[in-house]
């Protein structure tokens, strides 16, 4: 840090992100974002100045956390509306504090107003990410009232001057999810999001922008995502003179939040890189980022999983789950999950949730008996749960309707016939820990399935007002919270994210769970896209993927199980078929299919992932894994292409000197010959849907001129 320019420099491991204080402005700008430069060079980089005409927001797309005040046009980080209704802020910034850690903080304050505001940047430790959030606080007393926080953005990231810009997203739709898309960012105000009270599957928080030029290997990338699991929303701002800025943002456009005297806000945090290496290299920073500095337990290796739910849909009972599970274990399985049904009032969807308790019908000696045997088998035990949903058929709705996320005075919208609890107010998340505690205690709980199944509809705080929509952003933070106290209670949990599939992924619900249910679509050839677009930003140590039946229950598409099963072993692996009616042929391949899923298990969950062949660009997808001394190689065709043969296959981050034996042939290859000129393939199986595994290990290394 410069102290007489007030210019901070945060350096990653490969890049720099520089601003610097105009206490004359009254602002932060932004000075530098990318390859890395040293603090002598960047005293003395001109800030961005546009024509200066009357009708030019001269700060436009050059602060690093632009407010509603003076000339500013684009749209703003961070809006406000004052007890006397006014809204212009005029800012006064103070000098930077350097903390600990790489932590930066800048003060800022409204020159007549009592609100303080201050603007966080952090760098975590060996890696290229930087995080950044703001705190909110009303310094005020009850004679200056309420202060209604419309708009507080996490952060606003400049980019720097390129000629062309693309943008880089997911879209989708449930059982589609991650849709990964391209485009050219036009002039204007390009914003995405979700008003559903979570993430949503038809975007995800994070967006990237390249110069046009970049691969998957190559070129610029800036990306940008954000830590929260409610509303949100992203806007990338282009003007017409050419700054590109990129606005990170928890809640939509009507989730304000009221700050009364003495109060304060802190936003969810916005993490961002720029790499030089393409969008993979980009997708392997934030792997690192997210295994290193946010999921709980990163270095455990997750079990296969076996889930009842296509086995026995509701129809479930003590005797069902038994036999499952004996074949489950046989298989192989590490974990049985025992899927909706299991609780009281619980015979189809329009009745019992709320009411956790095991259903007597089903369950006559409860969960225990289950529980015992599955732990017998050497599995560990896991249960499907939804704690914010209620049905109206159901004790907890008859007991407590206030509970409800709705508007007063307005019907009440049924989706899934079920209802959304207003995870916001502490009376609901406390009854929701009491039945928690009470279930994972008594029956050996060892994994909870946490399911999400509808979006928000009529979502207010009972209380009303003027931030009656904050519930689209505390609502997240009382799952939290719930999820934090249940997890200190019970350390040996582990959880996965739900929302009928991947309706609720993000990086702040990774920091409270272990994986997420990819999609509720476990077809073979679909999930390819899928997982493919999900690896953009997420590793595949939390990306649950499941073998089910053939033909597929939800696209009725016929597959073989190899096929499957390579598929699945992209991640978590996982079994959702109906293992009673797999023959003994068919259960003799998975079992054998487990087993060397387990031995690659390492590679894929805690490697670095190469995005060799994207689906639908070929005839062939691959994605390779090098962990260590081993490498692994998923190759799919899933459709006859009459032509020339494919290519050999060329592989990424090999040793180039080294030499990698093929653990199948016992072939060995030179590094530098499998990056350049490539893995020759395998024969693949005749005819639709074939696929092949390719394992690698580093023996020695060759020497540069063997």
């Amino acid at each position: 840090m410069d102290e007489s320019t007030g210019t901070v420099l945060l350096n990653t491991a490969h890049s720099t992100y520089a601003f610097r204080v105009d206490r004359t402005a009254g602002a932060v700008r932004h000075v530098h974002w990318g390859l890395p430069i040293p603090l002598t060079d960047a005293v003395s980089l001109p800030l961005w100045s546009e024509h200066d005409n009357s009708f030019a927001g001269l700060l436009d797309g050059t602060e690093e956390y632009p407010v509603d005040g003076g000339a500013r046009f684009a749209v703003p980080a961070f809006e406000v509306r004052f007890a006397d209704g006014s809204s212009p802020v005029e800012a006064a910034v103070q000098n930077p504090v350097l903390l600990q850690d790489n932590h930066v903080v800048i003060p800022v304050e409204d020159r007549s107003r009592p609100l303080t505001w201050y603007l966080h940047y952090r760098v975590p430790a060996d890696g290229d990410v930087v995080q950044r959030w703001v705190e909110f606080f009303h310094t005020g007393t009850e004679d200056d009232g309420d202060i209604l926080l419309v708009r507080s953005a996490s952060a606003h990231w400049p980019v720097p001057q390129r000629s062309h810009w693309r943008l880089s997203s997911v879209h989708g739709s449930w059982s589609a999810e991650s849709r990964l898309h391209r485009s050219p960012l036009p002039v204007g105000e390009t914003t995405l999001g979700s008003r559903r009270g979570h993430t949503g599957h038809h975007a995800n928080p994070w967006i990237a922008v390249d110069p046009g030029d970049t691969g998957e290997e190559h070129g610029e990338v800036w990306l940008v995502a954000l830590a929260t699991s409610g509303s949100w929303r992203i806007t990338a701002q282009r003007t017409a003179a050419g700054r590109v800025g990129i606005l990170a943002c928890e809640g939509h456009e009507a989730a304000e939040l009221l700050l009364r005297p003495g109060q304060q806000h802190r936003t969810s945090v916005s993490l961002a890189q720029y790499t030089t290496g393409g969008f993979g290299t980009a997708s392997r920073s934030i792997h690192r980022h997210l295994r290193t500095h946010v999921l709980p337990h990163p270095g455990e290796l997750r079990p296969v999983l076996y889930n009842s739910w296509e086995a026995t849909s509701f129809e479930v009972s003590e005797d069902n789950q038994i036999a499952l599970a004996r074949r489950a274990a046989a298989l192989g399985a590490e974990l049985f999950v025992l899927d909706d049904g299991w609780f009281r009032g619980r015979d189809d969807d329009r009745s019992g949730l709320g009411d956790w308790t095991s259903h007597p019908g089903k369950f006559p000696r409860g969960l225990r008996p289950l529980a015992d045997e599955v732990h017998r088998l050497g599995m560990a035990f896991g249960l499907w749960v939804e704690p914010e949903m209620v049905n109206t058929d159901s004790d907890l709705y008859r007991a407590h309707p206030e509970w409800l996320l709705h508007v007063p005075g307005r019907t009440s919208t049924e989706l899934r016939h079920q209802l959304v609890l207003d995870f916001s107010r502490r009376e609901v998340t406390d009854w929701a820990l009491q039945w928690l505690r009470r279930l994972v205690r008594e029956n050996g709980v060892d994994f909870l399935k946490w399911d999400f199944n509808r979006s928000f509809t009529e979502a207010a705080a009972r209380t009303g007002g003027p931030d009656a929509r904050k519930v689209h952003l505390e609502h997240a933070r009382g799952l939290y919270d719930l999820l934090d106290r249940l997890r200190t209670e019970f350390p040996q949990l582990r959880i996965e994210t739900c929302a009928g599939g991947g309706g609720r992924v993000d990086p702040g619900i990774l920091s409270r769970t272990d994986q997420v249910w990819t999609s509720d679509n476990t077809d073979a050839v679909d999930r390819l896209t899928i997982q493919h677009g999900f690896s953009q930003l997420y590793p595949a140590n939390v990306m649950s993927a499941w073998v089910t039946d053939s033909p597929n229950p939800l696209t009725g598409r016929t597959v073989p199980m190899r096929f499957r099963f390579h598929g699945a072993m992209a991640g978590v692996l996982g079994i959702g078929g109906d293992l009673t009616r797999w023959t003994d042929a068919e259960l003799t391949e998975a079992a054998s299919l487990i087993r060397v899923y387990k031995e690659i298990r390492p590679v894929v969950q805690h490697g670095q992932q190469f995005r060799l062949l994207a689906p639908g660009e070929g005839p062939l997808t691959a994605v390779q894994y090098v962990h260590a001394d081993q490498v692994a190689v998923l190759v799919w065709r899933p459709s006859t292409v009459f032509g020339p043969g494919q290519p050999p296959l060329r592989l990424r981050g090999l040793e180039a000197e080294a030499l990698y034996r093929d653990e199948e042939t016992g072939r060995q290859w030179h590094g530098r010959t499998l990056m350049g000129f490539g893995l020759p393939l395998p024969e693949l199986p005749s005819g639709d849907y074939a696929s092949a595994l390719v394992r690698l290990r580093k023996t020695d290394s060759a020497g540069p001129d063997a």
